[in-house]
């Protein structure tokens, strides 16, 4: 059978390409999966030090789920909206605005909106690259368990993929709660989560004389990460 599987960040650059076809037997396993991709001259030796989990058709899969024909896979390294009023989301490559996300959570019943602003320092921009479908849901999901845990009357995300130079914000979260307590709580919870569980990594670049140089930033690996032979870590 034949499944696709994406790559992204220093993957996908050493692969030179963004998917890959592969031929697995039926039945084939994540884990088979992933030993398959393990012995790819260009991939093996990455993948025996950097701890990786696969997602099958945007969720995260286990090393033992069945893989099915035209299924999609995406090899996702570490990681450094819908219709409910409650929850807004959006991964764009525009600029971001904190008033506006601030507004959108604004409620008569909330005493308290808290933002967070993440923004480009010290180099001269930040790429970043996001499993964007993936990272769109995951982070919806991310704001509906704040929101239920911390009593929050509302709760917003956007993150910029592309460019993002020296000053300029790379992702605003803003929550609304009917007190400061759980408003703080809430916004922390959710950065602190979409940092280490949303697949969106960046590269790092600086403008010297000698023209620009750049490395992908080091992450932390995602839930129940697999590694190497499908050997969980």
């Amino acid at each position: 059978m034949t499944v696709t599987v994406r790559l992204f960040a220093l993957l996908r650059e050493r692969a030179g390409r963004d998917s890959i076809e592969m031929e697995l037997d039926e039945g084939a396993t994540v884990a088979e999966a992933l030993d398959r991709l393990s012995e790819r001259p260009e991939l093996g030796d990455l993948l025996e030090r950097m701890p990786v989990r696969m997602a099958v058709n945007r969720d995260y899969a286990d090393p033992e789920t069945s893989l099915a024909p035209g299924d999609e896979l995406a090899l996702v390294p570490p990681v450094s909206g819908g219709e409910d009023p409650t929850v807004h989301v959006r991964i764009t490559d525009q600029p971001l605005s904190l008033a506006s996300i601030s507004g959108l959570v604004s409620r008569p019943e909330a005493g308290a909106i808290v933002s967070f602003q993440g923004t480009t320092r010290e180099v001269t921009r930040l790429d970043y690259e996001a499993y964007t479908e993936m990272a769109d849901r995951k982070i919806e999901e991310i704001l509906r368990e704040c929101v239920e845990r911390h009593g929050l009357a509302a709760a917003a995300a956007e993150h910029r993929v592309g460019p993002v130079s020296l000053g300029q914000s790379s992702v605003i979260v803003s929550v609304s709660a009917a007190h400061r307590e759980e408003a703080f709580a809430g916004a922390r919870e959710a950065i602190d989560r979409i940092k280490a569980e949303a697949p969106i990594w960046k590269r790092e670049v600086e403008t010297t004389a000698e023209g620009e140089a750049g490395h992908w930033v080091e992450g932390v690996a995602p839930p129940t990460s697999i590694s190497g032979r499908g050997v969980g870590k």
